[in-house]
């Protein structure tokens, strides 16, 4: 799934609007509606600020977890309960601690 797939889907289940976003972010709505389309590329302080209207993060994801991560987006149970999380080891964290 790519990040425009992502910011579509999270504006999507918020109910805002691009207007909505436009308000929070001072990014016109027609440009961000590009961004949303794929259309055009994003600088990584706008899909910082997009991401915090939508309160969200955007984080990169090593290859080798990407699966992992998708089942846990998707809300798939991603192993036993004394198993470190994906996010426990993504940010390296021990979810034990």
């Amino acid at each position: 799934m790519t990040t425009f797939e992502q910011l579509r889907i999270r504006k999507t289940e918020l109910g805002k609007s691009l207007e909505d976003i436009s308000h929070l972010t001072g990014i016109s709505a027609p440009h961000l509606s590009n961004i949303f389309r794929g259309k055009k590329d994003a600088q990584a302080s706008t899909l910082d600020a997009v991401a915090d209207a939508l309160d969200a993060k955007w984080v990169l994801v090593p290859r080798h977890l990407q699966s992992e991560v998708a089942r846990l987006l998707s809300g798939q149970t991603v192993g036993p309960d004394n198993v470190p999380s994906t996010v426990d080891r993504l940010f390296g964290g021990d979810a034990n601690e």
